[in-house]
């Protein structure tokens, strides 16, 4: 008895320094979350199409199926921005940003994406390979580059097309990447939408 009373005030010693010591402890600050940025084009006045389309999010590597902000800042080596991430994994936030753009176009009445799991016409989808910026010769570049596939409800494929955009960063910092990423993807979705309508036009709807 008289070992664990002279235990307790020692124990209870310990137990306070512990806690002093957690509470000096560096909080870890919240990550920075970042939307894809958009600017919004004017509606088409050409006439509409009198198909459907589902937007799939298009696949990807492990890597690149993150929120994480990628950059690679040598040659062969996979990193991401410290402290800053996008509002949804890479995939999804590409394909939000392409049907955003089809809604904004409004040649497309009839409009879904995979999360609605309904049936359409025509169904765009793919495999992501780049969504990343990238340093060469000391300069940051942001790269996007999307293999796209067309197919029609029987899971043919009808069209596909590799497109690459690459949008120049106008300094370092983290919201000048952000900037580009949204430049660079406001090119690729008109791209994108342009050939989704020529080729769908040119395979009708049976």
């Amino acid at each position: 008895m008289r070992v664990v009373s002279r235990l307790r005030p020692l124990l209870s010693i310990g137990l306070l320094s512990l806690l002093a010591a957690c509470s000096i402890l560096p909080s870890s600050e919240p990550p920075q979350v970042y939307l894809l940025p958009s600017q919004s084009a004017p509606a088409s006045t050409a006439a509409a199409v009198n198909w459907s389309l589902r937007l799939n999010t298009p696949q990807a590597s492990q890597a690149l199926n993150s929120p994480r902000i990628a950059v690679l800042p040598a040659a062969n080596e996979f990193s991401s921005y410290a402290g800053s991430r996008w509002s949804d994994p890479a995939p999804r936030l590409l394909r939000n940003h392409l049907l955003m753009a089809f809604q904004n176009d409004g040649r497309v009445g009839a409009l879904s994406s995979d999360d609605d799991n309904l049936q359409a016409d025509l169904q765009l989808g793919g495999e992501l390979q780049a969504f990343q910026s990238e340093y060469h010769d000391g300069k940051v570049m942001v790269v996007i580059r999307l293999q796209a596939r067309l197919i029609d409800s029987r899971q043919r494929i009808l069209a596909s097309q590799r497109f690459e955009v690459i949008q120049p960063v106008a300094g370092t910092a983290v919201p000048a990447v952000v900037s580009a990423f949204g430049q660079a993807s406001d090119q690729l979705a008109a791209q994108v939408l342009q050939w989704v309508l020529t080729e769908g036009t040119a395979h009708p709807v049976l």
